[in-house]
């Protein structure tokens, strides 16, 4: 940044009672980072560009039944984690995941995934129920812009020492929102190094965010109604997840294996971060044919399914995490947090924007 008139002057001080924040992004990250800042007082506003709060907590409903097409599961170490779970009472539960596998190119066991007291939990009905739940009171207070996207952060026009934000939503077409004193952005590390770029704002944060290293997904999802008859009460392999070494194939799920889930035979299946590289710009109807032909060679399934699509994540695993729970530059007043500062788990999601909302209280 070379013109003065670019940088944020400095913004109020930490002890100068509440302010007014502004959180890009709803996902695990996002909504931790803006309930923490709400219980402390603060004026939160979220803006989200797509239609719910979640990020990759995600789940695609369809006739067939729901699909975790994002993220699959989630373990907990973290004891701030534990007990922020502990308000979701009734959301979370136990997946048995002791079945999980690694499997060669041809789809036989090779071993065990992980250490068997590792719980793997999941929110019911669907992974998006947890972030969703968290996000109510920034909703019930009217601060939660969905279909919101953030287009470009400024200095605010008529209050010097403030952002604005300049954003465009479905229905509600060019806005400004004004008056913030602070920005935080939770959203892949990617969007969020874009977004500084085209604002050309965040200068410290940039070299940071440049360093991060993010791989991309497809993932397939595939229903087999067919299954639900009796004396059958599935159809293809004895173990509902696994992992794989096969050239396409990173990981399989059968979903209607998951607690809370409609029994229906759905199974997921996600590329690996090579393939998914590689294939990042094929089109759709080619990758799902290439991703069945390898969950075939994998499950022996080779029934068709009804029911078969595709998503591509463009920002899914942290290959090269930042190494740090989040950026934050009190100067300007912006900060950036998400599971890629620590890794790509749902708990450093939950810890990075947990840790940004605590430096900036």
């Amino acid at each position: 940044m070379t013109k003065t008139s670019r940088k944020k002057p400095a913004g109020k001080p930490l002890d100068a009672g509440p302010r007014r924040i502004a959180v890009i992004g709803a996902g695990i990250a996002g909504i931790a980072c803006a309930r923490t800042l709400m219980q402390a007082g603060h004026q939160v506003t979220v803006f989200e560009k797509n239609a719910g709060a979640g990020g990759r907590m995600a789940t695609r409903n369809t006739e067939f039944g729901g699909f975790d097409h994002g993220t699959q599961y989630f373990t907990v170490r973290d004891s701030r984690f534990e007990k922020a779970l502990a308000t979701a009472s009734g959301l979370v539960r136990p997946w048995s995941a002791n079945t999980v596998r690694i499997l060669d190119e041809l789809g036989r066991v090779v071993a065990s995934a992980l250490p068997p007291k590792e719980a793997h939990w999941v929110a019911t009905p669907g992974m998006n129920a947890l972030v969703r739940q968290w996000a109510q009171p920034i909703a019930a207070a009217g601060q939660l812009f969905l279909e919101t996207q953030v287009m470009r952060l400024e200095t605010d026009k008529l209050s010097p020492g403030h952002w604005q934000l300049q954003t465009e939503g479905s229905g509600t077409g060019s806005r400004v929102h004004s008056g913030f004193d602070t920005v935080i952005l939770a959203v892949p590390s990617a969007q969020a190094n874009a977004l500084l770029l085209s604002s050309q704002q965040g200068k410290p944060l940039l070299a940071a965010l440049g360093g991060v290293s993010v791989a991309p997904c497809w993932t397939l999802m595939l229903a087999f109604p067919q299954a639900v008859q009796p004396n059958l009460p599935h159809i293809g392999p004895h173990w509902n997840a696994a992992r794989s070494t096969h050239h396409r194939v990173a990981w399989l799920a059968r979903e209607s294996s998951k607690p809370g889930r409609g029994p229906i035979e759905r199974w997921t299946v996600q590329a690996s971060p090579d393939w998914s590289q590689r294939h990042l710009e094929d089109d759709g109807e080619r990758v799902k044919a290439k991703l069945l032909k390898a969950f075939t060679e994998i499950t022996g399934i080779r029934a068709q399914p009804p029911h078969a699509e595709v998503h591509r994540w463009r920002q899914a695993q942290t290959i090269v995490p930042l190494g740090k729970t989040y950026l934050w530059d009190a100067k300007s007043g912006i900060g950036a947090c998400g599971d890629w500062c620590l890794g790509h788990r749902v708990e450093d999601g939950f810890v990075s924007g947990l840790e940004m909302a605590l430096a900036v209280i």
